[in-house]
């Protein structure tokens, strides 16, 4: 029930608030364990997928520092967020979401770690890959642009426009024992590319330029 209220009234004050353009809805699968990954320039980017998830399996990876925050700790317990400590490599957080994603929850995560604080795409971590690699399950990329300056635009009483994209299920290329390190980076990368060319060139970043994103925008397979 409180999170049916959650869902209800974030959507509502997007309504209000901002003007949300959405592409790709459909290719959020509507059952079925599946990663979430999208790029993070804004806090209020987790709430826009939450919001536009119509699923109530759904939840996502959260930095533990936000259980010292007395209003947004109880809003993550009731979306049954997975607490992680990003300093680390925390075991017992990967393999909760590890079984989270094989009992066909779908997982919100930011491969960068973190929000960026460039307004572009920074170095991703190979959590996602790793994950989606042991727990068998697709990865859908997503691109977000204009949140980032979103909450200042509101400051100013004026309505952002926020833009919101969904690429198809992808299924990575196995990650092999004998090569698992670059296996990882390959799969990291094959996501943050797929993230990169939903979005404008200016929110590239470390990707401008990457031979992978070069044949993805000659050849789309959003």
């Amino acid at each position: 029930m409180i999170r049916q209220f959650l869902h209800a009234f974030v959507n509502l004050l997007f309504k209000l608030l901002a003007r949300v353009e959405i592409v790709g809805l459909e290719n959020l699968p509507a059952q079925g364990g599946c990663i979430v990954a999208c790029n993070h320039m804004s806090r209020i980017d987790p709430v826009l997928v939450f919001a536009v998830g119509k699923r109530r399996d759904m939840t996502a990876l959260v930095t533990d520092k936000y259980k010292r925050n007395l209003f947004i700790h109880p809003l993550i317990v009731a979306v049954g967020g997975i607490w992680i400590n990003r300093e680390e490599a925390d075991v017992h957080a990967l393999r909760e979401a590890r079984q989270f994603l094989k009992d066909g929850g779908m997982l919100g995560i930011a491969p960068e770690g973190t929000r960026s604080q460039t307004g572009a795409l920074i170095q991703a971590k190979t959590g996602v890959a790793y994950l989606a690699d042991k727990a068998g399950v697709p990865v859908i990329s997503g691109a977000v642009y204009g949140s980032e300056s979103a909450i200042r635009q509101l400051f100013h009483l004026r309505r952002p426009a926020i833009h919101f994209q969904f690429g198809k299920p992808l299924m990575l290329t196995p990650v092999s024992r004998s090569n698992r390190d670059a296996d990882l980076q390959r799969n990291t990368d094959e996501i943050m590319c797929r993230i990169a060319a939903m979005l404008p060139e200016r929110y590239w970043g470390v990707y401008a330029g990457h031979p992978r994103l070069i044949e993805l925008l000659n050849s789309p397979v959003t």
